[in-house]
């Protein structure tokens, strides 16, 4: 059973020790809580502690994504390092550079749609496409991490390039 709760887990959160930890976490949960229930119970209680363990882990990767990409994206451009959250607030508002809820929620919905498109593509080519663009590791550098010759990398990135131009073209998201 636990071979098939962990691709289970796997399969949700791509990530071999997220769902390593998660199942983990599910296990011990059924034995500190339901310990005193029958054992017909309990497969399908750990099924329903896996699933919620799962969104639980969900939940806790978009509130640390938003917390520290939401921060990052403030700099400070005072020499002495000073920043104050409200200065930048305040003074995006004073010279209109406020951005509308409408223009917010294009933005969001296009990188939710960017983000569906890649995680859509074949493990190679996602790999190869953030390691590029994203990590942006040159070349040489992605094909060491990658194990594989510089022209796979080059293969790789061209056919995650076109495939995502295709997608995104399909649901009207053009550069």
């Amino acid at each position: 059973m636990e071979k098939k709760a962990f691709k289970r887990a796997l399969y949700h959160v791509r990530d071999e020790d997220a769902a390593l930890d998660i199942l983990q976490d599910s296990m011990i949960k059924l034995c500190s809580s339901y310990g005193d229930k029958p054992i017909s119970e309990l497969p399908m209680l750990f099924q329903r502690i896996l699933s919620n363990t799962v969104l639980d882990w969900f939940r806790r990767q978009k509130t640390r994504k938003a917390i520290f990409s939401n921060l990052s994206e403030f700099g400070s451009d005072d020499a002495d390092g000073n920043f104050d959250l409200l200065e930048v607030t305040s003074n995006a508002t004073e010279h209109g550079l406020a951005e509308s809820a409408e223009d917010w929620i294009g933005r969001f919905q296009t990188l939710e749609h960017i983000e569906t498109a890649i995680m859509s593509l074949p493990a190679r080519q996602r790999e190869a496409f953030l390691l590029r663009y994203w990590e942006e590791m040159d070349l040489a550098e992605t094909a060491a991490m990658m194990g594989c010759s510089e022209g796979s990398v080059k293969t790789h990135c061209s056919r995650a390039i076109h495939a995502l131009s295709k997608t995104l073209a399909t649901q009207g998201i053009r550069p």
